[in-house]
């Protein structure tokens, strides 16, 4: 369960919770939801409150052991101290979670601000402490800092893209995936550099790759692939790829890990096989739905023609949200969804991000061109969910 809006916390709600059987945390969620709703009316239901971001993600842990389940629950508030001490006293009424006998206890609600105080006075004794205890720096370490700030500051735009100073001035440029990939870039002494930004390559990009060498930088991840794929599938005339170490982000790499990667880029005619989708037959239902889901499917498509917008569910079908399809991309990176329904087309663009994000199901008007389904995704249109 997720928010779409980020908000303030102000408190946090804990709660213990003891089941007699085995549940999990979609059960605990579920019941959360389910059992408080209309007790304290439209205005302080918990799905609204969350929707409006006055509520933010509910976490929960839960251990099993002999037959029983045990666990906690945290509930962020930006609510007021009244009204945050009523959603966590409805807690206190669950009876049941999942199919089993559950009995929950409201432990504190913390203040965020009188930790966060806590924290400022004994962070500023340390600072002080450590700067009695290593005096003044040397005039070799103030001379390194002042030059790291002042390429921190040298980051640029070109077209609207985080790019380094005066990077029509070079005959070679670096693509790199984000605003915080070329500060780190700067930071370490390269300008020639320019970010995508985005999930889709812009045509800035496309245009600069054609008058000049161009060396792609991804992470070492399978997203950095899929911005691969996506730059030779757009056209752009990409000369070498370098490649972050596996499991790492360009933004986080040591200046010694950023020039090894760039000294070990390879050309790009080496990396060709990654330049396409694999050539298989097009693969579009991995898996059934039943027939309960597909009727439930049918009414929210029906709900969904001609809006423009798209739903977001959960692994128990409850919606987390109603956004427009311009949003759609922003909003699966603020929830943890399992569906997608949507007034929209289908594209292969949209099956990769939603398979990086964990969506599981994805169901929309239309395909637009020959998609490529991950194993253990189902992908339908409208005609095909009302076959």
């Amino acid at each position: 369960m997720g928010k779409l809006a980020q908000s303030t916390s102000k408190y946090t709600i804990h709660a213990k919770f003891e089941a007699n059987g085995v549940v999990e945390k979609p059960d605990v969620v579920g019941a959360i939801f389910g059992q408080t709703e209309g007790l304290l009316g439209a205005e302080m239901d918990l799905r609204e409150l969350q929707r409006t971001g006055r509520i933010g993600r509910i976490e929960v842990e839960v251990k099993t052991h002999n037959g029983k389940s045990t666990g906690t629950i945290k509930i962020p508030s930006s609510l007021d101290a009244s009204e945050t001490a009523l959603i966590a006293a409805t807690l206190e009424t669950i009876q049941r979670v999942g199919p089993c006998e559950a009995e929950i206890e409201v432990e504190k609600v913390e203040d965020i601000r009188a930790s966060k105080r806590r924290y400022l006075v004994d962070r500023a004794k340390e600072i002080l402490t450590n700067l009695f205890e290593e005096g003044m720096p040397e005039s070799q370490q103030i001379s390194e800092q002042i030059k790291e700030a002042v390429r921190s500051s040298e980051i640029t735009s070109y077209k609207g893209l985080p790019a380094g100073p005066g990077l029509k001035n070079y005959d070679s440029i670096i693509i790199c995936e984000g605003r915080a990939d070329v500060i780190n870039l700067l930071k370490n002494g390269i300008k020639n550099v320019i970010a995508i930004e985005g999930t889709s390559v812009p045509n800035a990009i496309i245009e600069l790759t054609k008058e000049k060498i161009a060396t792609a930088f991804v992470d070492g991840d399978r997203g950095g692939q899929l911005i691969l794929r996506e730059l030779f599938q757009k056209g752009a005339e990409i000369d070498y790829v370098a490649q972050a170490p596996e499991g790492k982000e360009v933004e986080e790499l040591s200046k010694k890990e950023i020039f090894k990667a760039l000294r070990e880029r390879i050309p790009s005619d080496q990396v060709l096989i990654e330049k396409e989708p694999p050539k298989k037959k097009e693969r579009r239902i991995t898996k059934k739905i039943d027939e309960s889901k597909k009727e439930k499917f049918r009414e929210m498509m029906k709900d969904l023609t001609g809006t423009r917008a798209a739903y977001l569910l959960d692994s128990e079908l409850n919606v987390l949200g109603k956004v427009p399809v311009s949003e759609m991309f922003n909003a699966m990176k603020e929830v943890d969804a399992e569906y997608l329904l949507f007034d929209g087309t289908i594209d292969q663009k949209l099956i990769n991000f939603s398979s990086i994000r964990g969506i599981k199901y994805i169901i929309g008007m239309e395909y637009k061109g020959r998609v490529d389904v991950p194993k253990g995704m189902v992908v339908l249109s409208e005609s095909e969910l009302n076959d």
